[in-house]
This record gives C-alpha cells, structure tokens and sequence, in this order.
C-alpha cells in the first residue's frame, strides 16, 4: 500500500496550513483555500492512520529500530480510527515478537484485542500472535483455548488461513510432544515453533 514519507506529511501539514492562512490573510480566502485544504487533508490522514502502515512495512523489512522509532511518531493514538487504535497496540507486539521479548508482547497483543480491531482477520492475527506466545511459553493450554477462539472467526484472508493450518499442525504435534515419553526425549525443553514458519502477517 502506498505511503507518505512522514516527515513529507508533516511539512505538508505545516506548509499548507500555515502557508494557505497567510494567503487567506494577504490576498483571500480564495487564494489560501487550496494549500489549507490539502494541510488540512494531510493532517486528517495522520490523525486517523498514525504511522502504523509504514511501521508494518519496516517491521517486514527487519527494520526493527527504525520500525519502532516510525511508530513513536503517531503522537496521538487516541484519534485513530475506531479498530485502528488495536492495529497500533498490535504493531508493538509485533515488534516485541520479533525480539522475543513474549511477555511485552503479550501485554501489547491483549491491550489490542481490548482496544477492537478492524476485522475479524485481524484479531484472527491477534490471536495466533497470542497462540504462539503462549507455545514459547510451554503453556499449550492457553495456547489451545486462544486458538480455539480463532477457529470460530470468520477469516477471508487466504494467507491467513494456511498460517492458521500450520498452526494447528504445530499444536497437534506439541500434544504429542508434552507425553512424559516425548518429554523425556526432549530433555524436558517442550514446545518450540520449528521450520521457517511465519508469524501472522499484519495489514
């Protein structure tokens, strides 16, 4: 999806408002009226959106620092758009995911599933983000009852849905491995995700 530079939008918000009031003020409001209005199109867009989009896309890139430094930009999160706000909390789970730091990503993952989310394909992500945190944790019983609560929604993504077979794959072969006999095997590590599986990707 297409994106402003930020740092763009944030002179074009400046630009326009400031320059557009001055014309307005020197030569009228005619004059003044096309640079307000595109400060003030600019401005609506951020407010709404935040930096969560261009975030996501550093995050694909394992551009993690700059990622979480794009993020820090959105400096009013509460005027995000109803669903929006939990794709925020969201996108600093994803960042505590990938530093496998699970108990910040836990903490952010649940404040996104209070704050709403778009669609049901994102909490669908949501969920299994939880899913997989709670499978490096070695707790599968948590694990299983938030995959569960995946199982019931109503996921139209198609990439969605092969990460959500794979993860039951995983769960099923994670019961078999938390036998005593398996365990034993295992030297008692449990459940790890293996492969190269991806995590849940977030629009």
């Amino acid at each position: 999806m297409f994106t402003i530079n930020i740092y763009l939008r944030f002179a074009l918000i400046v630009g326009g408002i400031l320059g557009g009031a001055i014309l307005w003020a020197a030569y009228g409001f005619w004059y003044g009226f096309p640079f307000l209005l595109l400060g003030i199109v600019m401005l609506a867009g951020y407010l709404m959106l935040g930096t969560i989009l261009s975030a996501n896309q550093l995050i694909a890139q394992q551009r993690l620092d700059e990622a979480e430094k794009r993020l820090g930009l959105t400096f009013f999160p509460k005027t995000l758009l109803v669903g929006y706000k939990g794709v925020y909390y969201m996108t600093y789970g994803a960042l505590a995911m990938q530093r496998r730091d699970f108990n910040a990503a836990e903490a952010w993952v649940k404040k996104s599933l209070d704050a709403g989310l778009p669609s049901e394909n994102e909490r669908a992500t949501a969920l299994l983000q939880l899913v997989m945190i709670y499978a490096n944790k070695n707790n599968l019983k948590q694990a299983q009852a938030h995959f569960n609560e995946v199982k019931k929604l109503n996921v139209t993504e198609s990439m969605l849905k092969e990460q959500i077979k794979e993860v039951e794959k995983q769960l099923k072969m994670a019961g078999q491995a938390m036998s005593p006999s398996m365990m034993a095997m295992m030297g008692g590590k449990g459940f790890r995700p293996g492969g190269k599986r991806r995590q849940p990707k977030m629009r």
